[in-house]
């Protein structure tokens, strides 16, 4: 008789991918999934960057090209190249090189290694010190940090306790279109001395999803300071991912290091940002026409691929049961997931959920309220 397994309490959790997992099992011609990770193409397919198909071939036909271990820290001429993107070639930090970058497994590796960092060197349980985090470009889809709030901000920040500035950018460029505008924020805190940490993620903006290619850029006050954070960051890696990747990286150091093919991927850039704003110019113009309840200048308002509709739970629990529409119970959607195809139904949608009794069970959304 075999042994009964050790892992027999182990319980079965569908937290990661319910809602997908719902959506898939939803045997509905008309359902509308409103939460892919990706950016999506009209056809409903993953958007990839022209110039990163062409940049896979020439790399893949370079002979001198090996798979040798890259070092711990990364593709060196990955992460200078990503934190010149950031900061700019010109900003003080570069110049004086107290700003280098560690290439991270995505986003989410340079965010998981800058607040392990942090929680062993920075004592943010002192009532003198805080940890103060944002993002720039379009995370967390809240209407755009501008200058004036940026500044503000920058001026408040060494009056309150030596808050720690900890920048988050999973897409330059997507925001606006400009990759230095959606940088301007990150910029103004680096040009007024600040040292802090920048977590970027480029899997939106070149398309690479599977690749997982992230920078975390650290600006100090200067190199030698810069020399004892990134060995104490090396061998945090060691312990979680050892090397990064190389493929993707290469990818992207080869584009942003090439004149011409950077500028063929700015305009892909810019046209995907277009096709964005334009998704939400037209959704919000669908709903003013169909007499939504409420104002819904929020959605225009806001920047980047993921947007907060302001609906409630009961309203969005309307939308997958009566609409088989599915999103997040916050109320947010990823912008790219509505296109030609599906604009229509999902304004149509949304206006009976707001409209109806039971979508209106808790009372007004903040979409009703403005």
């Amino acid at each position: 008789m075999a042994a009964l397994s050790l892992f027999l309490d182990v319980p079965l959790t569908r937290e990661v991918n319910w809602l997908l997992d719902a959506y898939q099992e939803d045997p509905s011609p008309d359902k509308v999934y409103l939460d892919h990770r990706d950016c999506q193409t009209e056809m409903g397919k993953a958007w990839v960057c022209p110039t990163v198909r062409q940049t896979l071939l020439q790399i893949a036909s370079d002979p001198t090209l090996d798979h040798e271990y890259l070092p711990v820290l990364g593709f060196p001429e990955f992460t200078r190249a990503a934190t010149e993107l950031a900061l700019g070639r010109e900003s003080r930090a570069v110049i004086e090189n107290r700003a280098g970058g560690v290439h991270t497994v995505g986003g989410t590796g340079a965010v998981r290694i800058g607040a392990e960092f942090l929680r062993h060197w920075y004592n943010t349980s002192s009532p003198k010190q805080r940890l103060f985090s944002s993002s720039c470009c379009h995370w967390p889809c809240l209407p755009r940090w501008t200058e004036s709030h940026c500044v503000l901000c920058s001026l408040l920040c060494p009056q309150r306790k030596r808050l720690f500035p900890f920048f988050d950018i999973p897409a330059q460029g997507l925001a606006s279109g400009d990759l230095d505008r959606d940088a301007w924020a990150l910029r103004h805190f680096v040009a007024q001395g600040f040292e802090l940490f920048c977590a970027q993620s480029f899997s939106k903006t070149f398309g690479l999803y599977d690749e997982r290619v992230g920078n975390l850029i650290v600006v100090a006050r200067d190199n030698e300071t810069l020399v004892r954070i990134r060995s104490q960051l090396q061998k945090q890696v060691m312990g979680m991912w050892a090397t990064p990747a190389s493929l993707g990286a290469r990818v992207i150091t080869t584009v942003l290091n090439n004149p011409a093919l950077l500028n063929k991927w700015k305009q892909s850039l810019r046209m995907l940002a277009e096709k964005i704003m334009l998704i939400r110019e037209k959704l919000k113009e669908k709903l003013r026409i169909l007499g939504t309840p409420g104002f819904w200048d929020h959605l225009t308002a806001q920047s980047g691929t993921r947007s907060f509709t302001g609906l409630l739970s009961s309203q969005v629990a309307f939308l997958e049961k009566h609409k088989h529409i599915y999103l997040l119970g916050s109320g947010q959607v990823s912008v790219c997931s509505i296109n030609s195809h599906n604009l229509d139904y999902v304004a149509q949608s949304i206006n009976e959920a707001v409209s109806s009794t039971e979508g209106r069970a808790q009372g007004l959304s903040w979409a009703e309220m403005e």
